[in-house]
């Protein structure tokens, strides 16, 4: 089942053992154009992550993600490509997932363990991913490297911490350089109409 044109818009969430927002791992009819805007997370294992393993085929692209308050997290961005679940023993370790296209920007987080844990596949790395105008404020027992990063690429900017290699910064003149689509989508377009219904009594 496919997942397209997707909007998330003023949530608030406390979820201790998940994600405000989660995509995957089940993406065999691909996940794309996801937008979400004016998020607020509390206790909150991570703020959005991206789950996925060999095995698993199909893509999330396309994934537009702005003005998100987190408080007390975990991890702000997770996205693994080495979960291991699968629905059976019959999966085709060959079919390999595409993820690309992530946009994150405008983010205030803090008392945060680790800023980012992004583990692509490797041979199969997450591309795109652009991440710009985020501060996130670390907890008092954080971990030591806030950034962890393995087969991923993309750029940054104006983000703090300083984020891994694999992200590099360019420069506070490109704050607004991930993308977030101005077009509605068709969804915006619904009109609700009211009705009234008079019943008889008896």
């Amino acid at each position: 089942m496919p997942t397209k044109q997707l909007v998330i818009r003023k949530l608030t969430c406390i979820s201790p053992y998940s994600a405000a927002i989660a995509l995957g791992s089940e993406m065999s009819g691909g996940i794309e154009d996801v937008r979400a805007e004016d998020i607020t997370a509390i206790h909150t294992e991570s703020g959005v992550r991206i789950k996925t393993a060999r095995g698993r085929g199909g893509f999330v692209k396309d994934i537009y993600v702005k003005g998100m308050t987190l408080h007390t997290m975990k991890w702000v961005f997770w996205m693994t490509g080495n979960y291991k679940a699968h629905a059976d023993n019959h999966y085709d370790p060959n079919a390999l997932p595409v993820i690309q296209g992530i946009n994150y920007r405008d983010i205030m987080a803090d008392n945060v363990s680790m800023a980012a844990r992004l583990e692509g596949i490797e041979g199969d790395p997450f591309t795109q991913i652009c991440i710009s105008n985020v501060t996130i404020g670390m907890a008092a027992k954080a971990k030591k490297v806030p950034w962890t990063c393995t087969d991923v690429e993309g750029i940054t900017s104006g983000v703090s911490p300083r984020p891994c290699d694999q992200l590099p910064d360019q420069g506070p003149e490109k704050i607004t350089a991930c993308d977030f689509p101005a077009e509605p989508l068709s969804i915006d377009r619904v009109v609700l109409k009211s009705c009234t219904y008079r019943m008889k009594y008896m």
